[in-house]
Parts: structure tokens; sequence; C-alpha cells
């Protein structure tokens, strides 16, 4: 008799753990004909399953390595190469989506970058917004500036840091008076917002990306922002990507609750969550 088919998440477990193993990227064609599927099958069901494509899932692996390497003070060369890329105008290809940076400045805790930063105050206590020359790289919530700046320079200890006043910063500003519209502080219209310059893997920028839709006043689960993306078994990694948010308000992770509708944690203190969430529903509400 034949054996039994194996299920479904099984065959997908064992395709997610060869790509694991794999020095180079293997072909969707080779992926399914070894988990005996079609590669259209095979294509969407890995992305349901772990949200992205097979051919995303190997990218994302190498650049975790390769940032696990700059870290570690590797130099870019031999991170490159340790991490699997071919060469080095590959990692270029996507250092700007998944680093945020230039390889070497990465591993540097941000050496040569250049980072304007400003705060101001707000209903949830002090916020501080930072720019590189690319984009906006960090927002934050805390209680004074001492505290914002001192997380600033954890991120970014060896960036060179300028604190710039109000109204002299174009994107700052921006960011700012797009918060204070978008949460009902202000009245005045939201401006487009700016470009982004932080590090993220391609599932990340799927969840942050669907925060950002969820309407003010409304909640999601991390089960329902999974379903939302195509990928209604990553719950678990939903909430890690929430929890690696660092645009506070900018991308709504606060809009994320647990199963039971209760706020679990924010990054920025579940006290504030729950002030932020009472907010807009007031606002939601007018």
């Amino acid at each position: 008799m034949n054996a039994r088919p194996a299920p479904l998440a099984d065959t997908l477990e064992r395709v997610r753990a060869r790509i694991e193993r794999a020095d180079a990227a293997p072909t969707l064609d080779a992926l399914a004909q070894f988990a005996q599927l079609s590669p259209g099958h095979l294509q969407r069901a890995f992305r349901r399953r772990y949200g992205v494509s097979p051919a995303e899932y190997h990218r994302a692996r190498r650049f975790g390595q390769f940032k696990a390497a700059l870290q570690g003070g590797a130099a870019v060369t031999d991170a490159v190469y340790e991490a699997g890329f071919g060469s080095g105008s590959r990692v270029y290809e996507h250092s700007d989506r998944l680093l945020g940076m230039t390889p070497a400045s990465y591993r540097a805790g941000g050496a040569g970058a250049s980072i304007r930063y400003t705060t101001t105050a707000t209903p949830l206590g002090r916020l501080l917004v930072a720019a590189t020359a690319r984009g906006i790289c960090a927002v934050t919530l805390g209680a004074d500036d001492a505290e914002l700046e001192a997380r600033l320079a954890d991120e970014f200890p060896q960036a060179e840091r300028e604190r710039v006043d109000a109204g002299r910063e174009e994107w700052l500003d921006a960011v700012i008076a797009r918060i204070a519209s978008d949460l009902g502080w202000s009245e005045a219209a939201a401006p487009a917002p700016p470009p982004l310059d932080v590090a993220a893997t391609a599932f990340q920028w799927r969840v942050w990306d669907a925060l950002t839709k969820i309407p003010t006043g409304e909640t999601r689960s991390y089960g329902e922002l999974a379903a939302a993306i195509g990928a209604p078994k990553a719950a678990r990694a939903v909430g890690n990507a929430c929890g690696n948010n660092r645009l506070a308000l900018l991308v709504p992770c606060h809009r994320v609750v647990r199963e039971d509708g209760t706020p679990g944690g924010w990054r920025w203190g579940v006290e504030r969550k729950r002030e932020l969430l009472a907010r807009e529903r007031r606002c939601a509400k007018r």
C-alpha cells in the first residue's frame, strides 16, 4: 500500500529546514519536487504559513547571518562570504531595505551616519523623532529627554547625533505633525510621510504595513493580523515583528492586543498603550 502523504504543515517544515541548510538558494522547482507539490502550491502555502516566499526566507536568513557577523566585528568582505553571498554587490542590492544603512555603518553601530533628532511634548509624555539623510530612523516615547537621548545613543552608539530645534528639520517636523493629526492632538492636516531608514526583514515590513491599515479606534489580535497578511499560522512571528518596531505611533503597533482583548505589552509602556487606545476610541466616536 502507498504511504499516506505527510500533512502539509510537516511538509512545509521540511522545506523550511532544507532552506536553512542550503548554502545557495534552492530553486522553487527543486523545492517543489522535494515537497512533491506543484511550484505554485508550494509558493502559496509557504507564504501563508511563514509570511514570506521560500526565496525571501532564504534571503532573510542570510541577512540575519550577515548582520550577526557584522555585529561580531567581522570585516564586511568576510561577512559577505560567511553569510553565503556570492558577491558584495548582492548585499548592497538589498542593504538599504534590510539594514537601513550601509553594511559597514551598521557593523560599527551607525559609524559614519549623521542622525538629526528633536523632542517635543505630547499627551503621552516626551516624543523623540530622529532621521538620517535617508529617512526617519527612530520615533520613541519616554518620560523625559534624557531617557530618549540615552535610548537613541544605545541604538546608534557610533553615529554622529545632532539635536535640532523645531522648525529647522522638514522630515522631523512632518512626522510630529502627522502623528499629532492622526491621533487627534492637532486639527491641522497631516503632511505626507517622509521616507524611512530602519532595519527590517521583508516579513517585518509586511506586518508594519498591515499595522498602518488598522483604523484609528480599532484593534486587532496577533492572530487576526497574521491572517490579514496571509500568514494565519504566524501569530508569534507577528508578535516579534511588532516588538521590533522602532517607530512608535507612526507604525501603530499599539493597536495589536492579545487574543482575549487585553492590551498586552508595549515597548513604550502598557499604561501609555491603554491611554492611547482610549484616546483613539474617543476620537473615532466624534
